[in-house]
């Protein structure tokens, strides 16, 4: 029987979500992202859940797509589907009225960086990186731009994205990034117990606060980051044939 891709598991308010396929480095797929989906609109509709947690199961948060399986021949048949099913993902993400708790163990690369940002607050490791690695391989991130831009302004995220460079630690931490850098053992530890300190607050007050920032972001339809920044890439295209891997 197959290993179930998404995992939740409950702690009084807290729900954590959990990327479980280990043997690849929490690499995401389409069935992966339907599943995350559904695990996040799940915990939003919950009354019990005040708080979510993501992280990646083994300590480590996500190695981005699963190329071996994006390349395969023949092509999985997910794949039509599965640039709406991620920008899904992150429109679920973003209309959560929960607070939102990335444990940022080992590292987030591309989609896994996309999926790191879109959290209200990022714990990460002293040794962790976080890396939107996407130029070097000739391909847009429309979901990391989307992040970056909502939250941290333009010139953070041409910084970010136009270098691809890895993003360690500390300097996480000094761009504003991340809400906290630990010892790389203390991740989930220190994650839960941020997760613990906002599930304690007044389940109004996080919600009504996520409502009125949504409000200050773009005019217009609810997710407009994500519909502009997923028609602008497709406007320019996809590069045809394999993705290329970003290690070299």
């Amino acid at each position: 029987m197959a290993t179930e891709q998404v995992l939740v598991e409950r702690s009084g308010h807290v729900a954590e979500i959990i990327l479980n396929r280990p043997e690849r480095k929490n690499a995401i797929t389409g069935p992966l992202a339907r599943a995350l989906q559904d695990a996040i609109e799940t915990c939003s509709a919950d009354g019990e859940v005040r708080v979510i947690l993501l992280r990646g199961a083994s300590g480590v948060f996500s190695s981005g797509l699963d190329l071996k399986e994006f390349n395969a021949d023949p092509r999985p048949d997910w794949l039509p589907a599965f640039q709406a099913t991620w920008r899904g993902v992150h429109e679920s993400i973003y209309a959560t009225d929960k607070a939102v708790v990335c444990a940022l163990e080992g590292y987030a690369i591309n989609a896994g960086s996309a999926l790191a940002l879109s959290a209200d607050f990022i714990v990460a490791g002293e040794g962790a990186f976080l890396q939107v690695g996407e130029v070097r391989q000739g391909r847009p991130a429309p979901m990391n731009l989307a992040w970056l831009s909502m939250r941290y302004g333009d010139a953070l995220a041409r910084r970010i994205m136009l270098l691809g460079h890895r993003i360690v630690g500390d300097e996480l931490l000094r761009l504003g990034i991340a809400h906290d850098v630990v010892h790389d053992d203390l991740v989930l530890t220190t994650a839960r117990a941020l997760s613990e300190e906002l599930a304690e607050l007044p389940p109004a007050g996080i919600s009504a606060t996520k409502q009125l920032l949504r409000r200050m972001d773009l005019p217009g339809r609810p997710n407009d980051w994500f519909a502009l920044a997923a028609e602008g890439a497709a406007e320019l295209g996809r590069a045809s044939g394999p993705i290329p891997s970003l290690k070299r």
